[in-house]
């Protein structure tokens, strides 16, 4: 099942945001085949290797002339193949595009790089965080008056780079299932942490965002979008943008005050932000839920890792799956007449190597002269 059902993909291992694209396709359905290094070694138990879920793992030894030459077996049976190594890598290795666009001209060539596969950077080393400096997003991101803070590796690794490449990916394969032909993706974290900017960056140009980090309407600055503590030393979150939800807010926070009717002057924001921590700090996030629930407010309890799954929204919904005894995020978005199948859990790297080849065409014969190269 899944809407990506009967496409077929090579995924070239790697680390973050390549898995992550290769979990997003697999999860829809799409056969990802995973390439592992000869000799890689998995996690402690590879069932918490949640990003390659969904997929067989074959393990090739690529600088081997004749593991190359098996990739390339595959590449002519294949809809796509992705990687995420620096520029040039795949090439050396003899698996570049040119290369495998001639043997199979209607592929889609998915790759992964933080800057790109030109620029005056295209070669450097980097990781997440110095993608998103370059791309404005980091800046952004942080109290006021304090350095920007690392939002994880959601901006630049998986919402920039591995979701950026998977829907790269589905539109060339659209593009070729009409035209016939294969082309190159090129998804760079860089790009695609700026594209996430999008908003922001209009913002500014209108003169309605400031270069100032944790003074505007979406990064902390206002004090009715914000996180603030509660009794119990737990968070809420609040969110009331819009008149008709910041009229709730105050009506069930119990503010009276004339200085709160003027949502919007900024000049007032931090001094009303004061009154706020005050405010929450005087009942649990417990209390909280139970006086803002039933009503538009815009709230929501910041849950910790363990206790997101356990929301009865979540928990109604099926956020959250449990696969192999490994609590983890459901495939995402959901179709009514597709629908992806539940996870199947992480392979152990290289464990499907002659299972996979063997349906690829590799005879037995073939199989023993990998094994006797030294190439599996």
């Amino acid at each position: 099942m899944g809407p990506l059902k009967g496409v077929k993909i090579i995924e070239v291992g790697g680390i973050g945001p390549g898995p992550f694209c290769g979990m997003m396709l697999a999860d829809m359905g799409a056969e990802v085949i995973r390439i592992e290094r000869k000799g890689q070694l998995a996690l402690t138990d590879s069932k918490y290797d949640i990003l390659t879920r969904n997929r067989r793992s074959i393990a090739i030894d690529l600088k081997k002339a004749e593991g190359v030459a098996a990739v390339l077996k595959m590449v002519e049976q294949v809809d796509a193949l992705q990687e995420g190594f620096r520029p040039g890598v795949m090439e050396k290795l003899g698996l570049g595009p040119e290369v495998c666009l001639t043997r199979n001209p209607r592929l889609v060539y998915g790759r992964m790089t933080g800057w790109g596969q030109e620029g005056p950077l295209a070669r450097s080393a980097g990781h997440d965080i110095n993608y998103i400096s370059l791309s404005g997003a980091l800046h952004t991101i942080g109290r006021a008056g304090e350095k920007p803070v690392p939002p994880l590796n959601l901006v630049g690794d998986f919402g920039g780079g591995g979701m950026l490449l998977a829907f790269g990916m589905v539109c060339g394969l659209y593009e070729a299932s009409r035209s016939g032909e294969g082309q190159v993706v090129d998804a760079a974290m860089v790009d695609g942490s700026a594209a996430l900017m999008a908003l922001i960056y209009g913002l500014r140009a209108s003169g309605q965002w400031t270069d100032e980090r944790g003074v505007n309407l979406l990064d902390g600055g206002a004090h009715f979008y914000d996180t603030y503590a509660t009794a119990d030393g737990k968070y809420i979150s609040v969110g009331s943008i819009e008149p008709q939800f910041y009229a709730h807010l105050l009506e069930r926070a119990g503010i009276t005050g004339h200085d709160f009717q003027n949502q919007m002057d900024r000049r007032q924001w931090p001094e009303l932000k004061a009154q706020l921590v005050a405010i929450f700090k005087t009942k649990t996030r417990e209390e909280w839920c139970r006086i803002m629930q039933d009503v538009d407010v815009c709230f929501a309890p910041v849950l910790s890792l363990d206790e997101a799954p356990e929301h009865p929204h979540n928990q109604a919904r099926r956020t959250f799956v449990e696969v192999d005894g490994v609590r983890q995020p459901a495939p995402a978005p959901r179709f009514s007449r597709s629908p992806a199948e539940a996870p199947s859990p992480p392979p152990v790297p290289g464990q499907d190597t002659e299972a996979v080849l063997t349906d690829f065409g590799f005879s037995d014969r073939a199989l023993e002269a990998l094994k006797a190269a030294e190439a599996i």
